[in-house]
């Protein structure tokens, strides 16, 4: 299915009333080129526009259809356009799959009128090409008609308005709503927009993901291209966490995952859509940054300390000058001023377009993957920027002769308007509109440049749906251990009795201390069906008989000592991922502490160390207060086996919890020292 002419339309059939006359008047308003062919059964003329009274009656079949008229009439509109040969409709009507069940089953109505005809909607705004000018949009808009810019995706209606409504000097060359995305999906739209040439990245705004396989095969379609994808999701602090069985699954949610999915695939993630603008300026002008290396200029003091500290807590350096550098920049300046990075350059050159010139090109041209110029204008209603001129060109200068990454960053987006905005984007600089929010579209950036430096992934592992019908079934923990064990996974020396009399026969081959646990019981800790430290026979009979209301069989396992630190590794099942990996600071933390990170399958043991590393308990594993350093090593081939174990038997788990296992010194391993595993059979 090609979407080349519904994107790209010579000719746009516009059906429908009030909703199909504004898209009329917004194509007219923004000079449109191609034909405009209203259809409408009553009226005569719509903006001066001779009207057809039905599909049937149009010169040819439309590139573009814009269905604007109620839920059941917009089946019977779309299966004429596909029985006529149109390029692809955009279907306004609400009432669909949103609505409930009525709604579902008329959306499958629709999806199969459409036959082989590309479909976008229902319950949508449509379509914005603003390099044909083909506005394809029942309502007002802030674009303008460009050469090159961004794709905008989203799954809002109303934010696709708001975002057209920047004043931030962003070049936008297609927006589009997605609404219920029937045929054409966030992956669809990512594909097609990439392919185009005058797109140079793409932004998105995420509600959900319906297919993360075919979502992950179109970033990285893009990658290929060169087109780099920044995205915001929202719904971040309203993840519903179910109460499961294990402590697991109450750790990640599936705003985790999909920010485990942007990250296997270098798609940079913003927060808010003011980040989102930012990045895209960036990612337009500059292409993703190969790097954290930041620089910053200023002519006040205060500025400089304003950006060092929005920095503080982002991957970002502030890196020190060399001895040279600094000597560079010493040449140009005052005698008064310091030179370092953040760079306060003061006032003594303000108005010296020359002077300033040689400072900022000696700054600005050394390793920083990309230097800040911090310049807050005057507002233009009340005041004049003729003093910031000579600092304007001087910084344009600077970059033309050293070809270096440069944005002029304003502290506030109302210190910079839109078309000194433009002027800098003509000339090479990012024009960064607002200190938090430039930062953080600088760091996506960054963060997509540095992943582009390392080989993707394999493939999302995508096993097959669990039947509704199989049951689930807890294992009991000896079970669960033994088949860890087959997997790789050290598990502690062991056995397992039904009475307090075979406890003396049994334990023979065991090493004191000893732990007791009651099999088939969750969270033994709570219900007091583990007994640990026992260090006697007498211990170990007494802590059988005294579980023998909560279990018939009993695991006696011997006690890990030299223990460094412990974390929580855990399989949960997610109804689009599938199983994936959950690791965090386990035993008595996993619940004080939250800390966590989620791993999509399959994973690398690049991944895992990373995601070790970057937990805020991971000062526990390097020799914390004395302690010795953690075998990190043999966690991580812990970890790597649980993967592969997850992934072999992704048809049937639905859940495995491994807290903790136990890392020791290194060199001495890891042990498995609690399981649960769950799974459908």
């Amino acid at each position: 299915m090609s979407f080349a002419r519904l994107l790209q339309p010579r000719h746009i059939a516009i059906i429908g009333g009030r909703e199909a006359e504004e898209v009329i008047q917004q194509c007219i308003k923004a000079g449109y080129q191609g034909k405009l062919w209203p259809v409408h059964p009553k009226k005569q003329q719509i903006a001066g526009l001779d009207v057809y009274a039905s599909l049937q009656d149009l010169p040819a079949a439309p590139d573009a259809a814009y269905v604007a008229v109620n839920r059941n009439l917009t089946i019977n509109m779309v299966k004429e356009l596909a029985a006529m040969g149109a390029g692809g409709a955009i279907c306004y009507a609400t009432g669909f799959s949103e609505s409930g069940p009525e709604g579902e089953a008329l959306e499958a109505e629709l999806l199969a009128a459409s036959a082989e005809m590309p479909l976008l909607g229902p319950n949508c705004y449509g379509l914005i090409n603003y390099v044909e000018q083909a506005i394809i949009w029942p309502d007002q808009h802030g674009g303008e008609k460009v050469e090159t810019g961004v794709a905008i995706i989203t799954q809002s209606s109303n934010v696709a308005v708001n975002l057209s409504m920047q004043q931030r000097g962003l070049p936008i060359s297609y927006l589009v709503s997605l609404g219920n995305k029937v045929k054409f999906d966030l992956h669809d739209a990512i594909r097609e927009f990439a392919k185009r040439d005058s797109v140079s990245a793409i932004g998105l705004y995420v509600e959900g993901i319906s297919d993360p396989s075919a979502f992950e095969s179109a970033v990285r379609y893009a990658r290929e291209l060169g087109k780099p994808v920044v995205a915001i999701k929202s719904g971040r602090s309203a993840v519903a966490q179910k109460i499961t069985l294990s402590h697991t699954a109450s750790l990640a949610g599936s705003d985790e995952l999909i920010s485990a999915l942007f990250a296997r695939n270098g798609v940079g993630r913003v927060n808010s859509l003011d980040a989102l603008i930012e990045a895209l300026k960036v990612l337009h002008i500059h292409g993703p940054l190969q790097g954290y290396k930041l620089g910053s200029m200023s002519p006040s003091g205060g500025d400089g300390a304003l950006v060092a500290d929005a920095v503080e807590d982002t991957r970002f350096e502030l890196s020190a000058l060399t001895e040279h550098h600094q000597q560079t920049v010493k040449n140009t300046v005052h005698d008064l001023v310091t030179v370092s990075n953040p760079l306060d350059y003061q006032l003594f050159d303000w108005l010296d377009t020359e002077r300033l010139t040689a400072t900022y090109a000696a700054f600005i041209e050394r390793e920083f993957d990309i230097s800040l110029c911090v310049f807050d204008y005057p507002r233009p209603d009340r005041c004049d920027d003729g003093n910031w001129q000579p600092a304007q060109q001087a910084i344009i200068n600077a970059v033309a002769s050293t070809d270096a990454k440069v944005a002029v960053l304003a502290t506030m987006p109302e210190c910079l308007p839109e078309h000194t905005a433009k002027t800098l984007m003509a000339h090479s600089i990012v024009p960064l509109s607002g200190l938090i929010a430039g930062v953080e579209g600088l760091q996506a950036a960054a963060d997509i440049g540095v992943a582009w430096q390392s080989p993707l992934p394999a493939a999302l592992f995508t096993p097959p749906k669990n039947a509704e019908d199989k049951t689930l079934t807890l294992i009991d923990e000896a079970q669960a251990k033994q088949r860890l064990a087959e997997h790789g996974v050290v598990v502690p020396n062991s056995v397992i009795v039904a009475t307090p009399n075979e406890v003396a026969s049994a334990v023979t081959s065991l090493k004191f201390p000893l732990v007791v646990k009651a099999l088939g019981v969750a969270h033994k800790t709570e219900l007091g069906a583990v007994k640990l430290n026992l260090r006697t026979l007498e211990d170990v009979s007494e802590a059988v008989a005294g579980m023998a209301e909560l279990s018939s069989r009993f695991l006696i396992e011997e006690m890990i000592s030299d223990v460094v630190a412990e974390i929580i590794v855990g399989v949960v099942k997610d109804e689009q991922f599938g199983p994936y990996l959950v690791l965090g600071a386990g035993g008595i933390l996993v619940e004080l502490m939250r800390d966590s990170r989620s791993l999509l399958l399959p994973v690398s043991r690049a991944e895992v160390n990373q995601a070790l590393k970057s937990l805020r308990s991971a000062i526990l594993f390097h020799g914390f207060r004395g302690r010795a350093e953690a075998d990190l090593d043999a966690a991580v081939d812990a970890i790597l086996a649980i993967a592969d174990f997850a992934q072999q038997h992704g048809d049937t788990i639905e859940e495995l919890d491994i807290n903790p296992l136990m890392l020791r010194a290194t060199g001495q391993g890891a042990i498995a020292a609690d399981a649960l595993l769950r799974i459908r059979v």
